[in-house]
């Protein structure tokens, strides 16, 4: 799928699938589905419902975790932290452009690897992944260096 984003052999980020690719994920050996988008979002291929039991035909799992730029916060990052561990490998994970999902994952990597949020930024920057957003961009920072202890 077009935009999609190996970050290790656990996670690849990218774009929502539609229900084919969803299908398509399966076959490939992925085992879960991460929807990191609101339901509210426009230009949505399926609703966060619909991709749940698409999902579940397909034979993965599915977590749902909505996030929107302008409402971004710790819980839900926190959120994910907590499941992602437990969530069968490996995780295709998703947003409308893999911005979020891929800070989502990226934001979990530093913690688990005690990184500061620059350094999160700059290994972001290395592998290609995009950070335009000066909110998002300032959400990774501060969430990585609260959480690992360095301020």
């Amino acid at each position: 799928m077009e935009g999609t984003m190996k970050i290790n052999e656990e996670i690849t980020v990218g774009p929502q699938p539609d229900s084919q690719e969803i299908y398509e994920f399966g076959q490939e050996g992925f085992k879960t589905i991460v929807n990191f988008r609101a339901p509210h979002e426009q230009d949505q291929p399926i609703s966060p419902q619909a991709e749940d039991q698409v999902v579940h035909a397909a034979g993965m799992e599915y977590l749902h975790i909505p996030m929107s730029m302008n409402s971004l916060n710790d819980a839900q990052i926190d959120q994910f932290r907590e499941k992602y561990a437990a969530l069968p490998k490996p995780i295709y994970a998703h947003c409308k452009s893999g911005k979020r999902a891929g800070a989502a994952v990226m934001m979990n990597l530093a913690v688990e690897q005690g990184k500061t949020g620059e350094q999160t930024l700059q290994k972001a920057k290395e592998i290609g992944f995009e950070c335009n957003k000066p909110e998002l961009k300032e959400f990774v920072r501060d969430y990585v260096d609260s959480h690992n202890g360095s301020n």
